[in-house]
């Protein structure tokens, strides 16, 4: 289990430059990566993950953190607060794995366990990362004796894109100054770019059940109805905007061939940039489901299991977090992790680490280095942002958060270039010392433009100034609705 040294509870360092502050987080590194390696270990899917809130909160505890259970009705969610007074920084943590991902930390496709969740998206890392900078944070304002209060969140059911979300309903960000947030990733690089938001939809047909062989007759198919919805989507995709992204799985389809399946149901992500564009497209697919269930006389229904927003970047935190890099400078991987990553890079195609930069606007003066770059299995050096005009079109619920108080979500190197996300080799880096290191990166450089925002009011008010502006006429409004319950864990 996670021991925390007795020295660490009772002393702190005494630190008052940016220096010293990232050296305290060096020679404490071990509790974090301790940390992130028994949540690495201990993999949980999304609303789950018991174990990750209990280690996260009691290392918390131990560096005098206040715990608030259950935030937003989630019993996997959690916050901790330090300090009274002054701004408010949150830093956003989760801690959710992926279902069927379960692999060793060695450079070949290896389970631990076949068919378990493994953390192939680094949320082990993500979630101890923005912990381990909270910490930190906490650290140089008891220090110093600034003022200012520092709340890290654990939050569950990332990658079902809604476990912030239902926080937010309940206004449990509604009183930051800013919020910090990073991702494991390739490349280290501030965040200016975006995501779309999506809807999480689950469709379900009733029929009547028959028998196929002797009387078909007098059956209706609720699979029929699934299939068919299931094509009528697929026409759709020919009839929307370009960064519009439809996804689904068959999560029922009947139970034995020689039955009509009376009941059938199909899990939809439907993901758009705006809002009223995701809703006028989810309407579409309503549409379809409807006919589905004429042309095969069944019923629908759906459930509405949850929402996010497109991500709202701040680009005044962004070139903050670019100045923290450039303080701290490049991570150094050694050699044998190098050879780790090209080892992994080798199981994928080779377009993929070619491909590390497209959609990134480069500046001249940084091509020649990205050159250099591309060939490499690990991205040590530190990028200025090059998406601005990048449109991911993935979804997380960070979104949500960012059109509640300024955030900004960047990114560090932690996976091998080639390393496809959401996929076995992401999770063997999570487990080795490659992803601590670029965890650790992303600490050091969260604490430090913490650091700016508390000691000079000047950044937050430009950054609230630049937020203002982009969310005029455009307030928050959660996207799902008061009567739609946070989902319960198997716990």
């Amino acid at each position: 289990m996670l021991q925390v040294a007795s020295s660490v509870r009772r002393l702190y360092h005494k630190f008052m430059n940016k220096v010293a502050l990232t050296g305290w987080i060096d020679k404490n590194a071990e509790q974090f990566t301790q940390l992130a390696d028994e949540i690495w270990a201990h993999p949980e899917v999304a609303w789950d993950e018991y174990t990750a809130v209990r280690l996260q909160a009691r290392l918390l505890q131990d560096h005098g953190f206040a715990i608030l259970e259950n935030v937003g009705g989630i019993e996997t969610a959690f916050s901790a607060q330090w300090g009274k007074s002054g701004p408010v920084i949150g830093f956003l943590g989760e801690y959710d794995a992926l279902p069927g991902l379960s692999q060793k930390s060695i450079s070949r496709k290896a389970p631990v366990i076949p068919d378990a969740p493994g953390h192939g998206c680094g949320h082990n890392l993500l979630g101890t990362g923005c912990l381990s900078a909270a910490v930190a944070a906490k650290c140089w304002l008891e220090s110093t004796g600034s003022a200012g209060t520092v709340r890290y969140y654990g939050c569950p059911g990332e990658e079902q894109i809604s476990g912030k979300t239902f926080m937010a309903r309940e206004g449990a960000f509604d009183d930051l100054s800013a919020a910090l947030n990073y991702h494991p990733g390739t490349l280290n690089m501030p965040g200016k770019g975006t995501a779309i938001g999506v809807n999480d939809i689950t469709f379900r047909f009733a029929g009547t059940a028959a028998h196929a062989g002797g009387s078909p007759e007098k059956g209706r198919s609720a699979l029929d109805a699934v299939e068919l919805m299931n094509v009528g989507v697929n026409y759709l995709r020919e009839h929307v905007p370009e960064k519009v992204r439809i996804h689904y799985a068959i999560t029922h389809g009947g139970d034995v061939p020689n039955i009509v399946p009376d009941r059938a149901e199909v899990w939809y992500f439907i993901r758009a940039l705006e809002r009223d564009v995701l809703d006028e497209v989810t309407n579409r697919v309503r549409k379809i489901a409807q006919g589905a269930a004429m042309m095969t006389d069944t019923e629908v229904s759906e459930v509405l299991n949850g929402a996010c927003l497109s991500v709202l970047n701040n680009h005044y935190l962004a070139d903050l977090h670019y100045r923290a890099m450039e303080t701290i400078g490049p991570i150094d991987f050694t050699e044998e992790e190098m050879r780790f990553a090209g080892e992994i890079n080798n199981e994928y195609p080779k377009e993929n680490a070619r491909n590390l930069f497209r959609g990134l606007r480069i500046p001249d003066e940084w091509k020649q280095k990205v050159e250099t770059l591309k060939k490499l299995p690990l991205a040590p050096e530190n990028l200025p942002a090059m998406n601005q005009e990048e449109i991911g079109t993935g979804s997380t619920d960070v979104g949500d958060v960012s059109w509640i108080t300024p955030l900004t979500m960047f990114r560090t190197a932690c996976f091998p270039t080639g390393a496809t996300g959401h996929s076995w080799g992401i999770t063997a880096a999570s487990g080795t010392t490659i992803g601590h290191k670029g965890m650790l990166h992303a600490a050091k450089i969260m604490a430090l433009v913490a650091v700016d925002l508390f000691k000079d009011p000047e950044h937050l008010r430009a950054a609230r100034k630049e937020f203002e502006e982009k969310t005029q006429g455009n307030p928050y409004t959660c996207p799902i609705p008061a009567n739609v319950a946070p989902p319960k864990g198997r716990n």
